[in-house]
């Protein structure tokens, strides 16, 4: 059987960073953030040749072995075939190992442009095996709901298979992360999470998860009580410390802060006239950025 027909021309796709978690969410819940991974991905020849600027251009594999390249080829094999060639020109500018989803963002980036080249591509990998298969690759629907999908997403497995739905934040919310220097491993930071929690730690978390649905979406102004956590962040306060000490520092000052994602990251949603001065709050060593909401996801764009 003849394998599948590809595009000649390039195809561009931004992918954004995302906040997994968002305190009592864990593994769950996620927010797509105003911040983008741009590639480039042709159909040539023959070979493989990538080209990395901004995050990671100095520690990126430019082989197989780099994560955009094994979801391009992962989807290729699932739309029936691989490309005799490609090119591969990237544009990073989610931080790495930060817990702002940048391997979503690459996984992600990999899945839409291999289906954008591949002609009939849309109809044979729909938004829903885009998830599944996203999962697949990244072991977690969390980071990767958000990134496909946009806004505010609620992940989940149903027998063994990835689901989510997507919902709106409210447009008063005001994300402002505050990156360190410094990245931790989601592998560590996973490595310091007990087998166990208390009964009634997991019975606060739920009912936290389920407040935070509706401040996010609808009423911004519980927000404080609704990303409270007992799940997952003090028990990795040993890999980030000064993370967790800037988180439960705002939220003495009324700010709703969380860990984002793994870490060590720290997001606040906050209202818009709040923004500059929290922004202000989090002293030497951050990098303190106020971002945009993003609404739309993985998209593909027209080549600039």
């Amino acid at each position: 059987m003849a394998g599948p027909a590809f595009r000649a021309a390039a195809v561009r796709v931004r992918t954004p960073a995302t906040s997994a978690n968002l305190g009592p969410g864990f593994d769950a819940l996620g927010l797509s953030l105003g911040l983008y991974d741009d590639v480039v991905v042709r159909v040539a020849e023959s070979g493989l040749h990538i080209d990395i600027a901004g995050e990671g251009a100095d520690s990126l594999p430019r082989d197989e072995s780099h994560l955009l390249v094994r979801s391009l080829r992962t989807t290729f094999d699932l739309l029936g075939g691989q490309p005799r060639g490609l090119e591969v020109v990237c544009a990073n500018r989610i931080p790495h190992g930060r817990g702002l989803g940048s391997s979503a963002a690459a996984i992600c980036a990999g899945i839409v442009a291999a289906r954008a080249v591949t002609i009939g591509g849309a109809e044979r990998l729909d938004a829903t095996a885009m998830l599944e298969l996203a999962t697949e690759i990244e072991g977690h629907p969390d980071n990767v709901a958000a990134c496909l999908l946009g806004g505010f997403t609620l992940a989940w497995m149903d027998g063994g298979a990835a689901r989510a739905v997507r919902m709106d934040p409210a447009d008063s919310i005001v994300p402002v992360v505050f990156v360190p220097g410094r990245p931790v491993a989601t592998e560590t930071a996973r490595g310091l999470l007990p087998r166990q929690v208390p009964h009634v730690d997991a019975a606060a978390n739920a009912g936290r998860a389920a407040l935070l649905v509706e401040a996010l979406t609808r009423r911004p102004e519980l927000l404080l009580p609704a990303t409270e956590d007992r799940l997952h962040q003090e028990y990795r306060a040993p890999a980030m410390p000064e993370s967790v000490a800037l988180v439960n520092r705002l939220r003495a000052d009324g700010v709703p802060a969380v860990v984002s994602g793994a870490g060590p990251t720290v997001l606040a949603l906050v209202e818009d006239s709040a923004a500059e001065k929290v922004a202000r709050l989090a002293g030497e060593g951050w990098a303190a950025n106020r971002l945009a909401l993003d609404a739309g996801g993985a998209s593909v764009l027209p080549l600039a």
